[in-house]
């Protein structure tokens, strides 16, 4: 049994795809071209504004104007950060179960805090988790290591008995590579690279209510 699961924000824990798309079509709007439908953005989503830009105005770090639209961008989710955003099916009730269990939960994302933290405030689960680690929480982002180790840290749980969640390959690579079991969830972003089932992930997950069995809540 697993003493705390911490999870991925972006496409494992929040839907966040639909403000993300929002922001990027606004700055479509701005030049003058047509929206894009969500659905169309989704699975660059955990690619963060760097992956939203290239799909989007076909932008990348180097081009001339790649820096205005990067903090545009950001700037314009930060407006809207929480409106059409929700917690995927199952989430609510399986941290229900942690919390009865007495079992810690968390979140380690690559988000940035000043975007991490109002998001979780406005869904209601800030106050809940145990940490929060940011992709400007530890010295490196994930797929490194050190996020892991600073959430271990702050729940005072050795990696060992830790289930990480999430729905890129670096979210595996990144529990990996502290020795916490992972869940690769089949219902997230999971991006346009090597199939999920090539992650080597511990688990695999259709529905995050799979979850509450691999950590032993049910």
């Amino acid at each position: 049994m697993f003493e705390a699961v911490l999870f991925d924000l972006d496409g494992t824990f929040a839907d966040t795809a639909p403000d993300l798309a929002a922001a990027l079509n606004r700055l479509r709007s701005d030049l003058g071209l047509a929206a894009l439908p969500a659905a169309r953005l989704r699975s660059l989503t955990s690619q963060g504004v760097r992956g939203m830009l290239k799909a989007g105005l076909d932008m990348q770090p180097g081009d001339p104007d790649y820096a205005e639209f990067h903090d545009r961008f950001l700037l314009y989710y930060s407006q809207d950060i929480c409106v059409g955003t929700t917690v995927f099916p199952g989430i609510d009730e399986l941290l229900g179960g942690f919390e009865r269990r007495g079992s810690p939960w968390g979140i380690i994302t690559n988000k940035a805090q000043r975007f991490t933290l109002p998001l979780l405030n406005q869904l209601g689960y800030a106050k809940r988790a145990a940490c929060v680690v940011s992709g400007d929480s530890a010295r490196r982002a994930k797929p490194a290591a050190q996020p892991m180790q600073l959430a271990c840290a702050l729940i005072s749980r050795e990696p060992a008995r830790c289930l990480y969640v999430g729905d890129d390959l670096r979210d595996i690579q990144a529990g990996r590579a502290v020795g916490m079991a992972t869940v690769a969830v089949r219902y997230g972003y999971l991006g346009d690279g090597a199939p999920i089932e090539a992650w080597g992930a511990d688990h695999l997950v259709d529905d995050a209510r799979e979850i509450a069995a691999l950590a032993g809540i049910y």
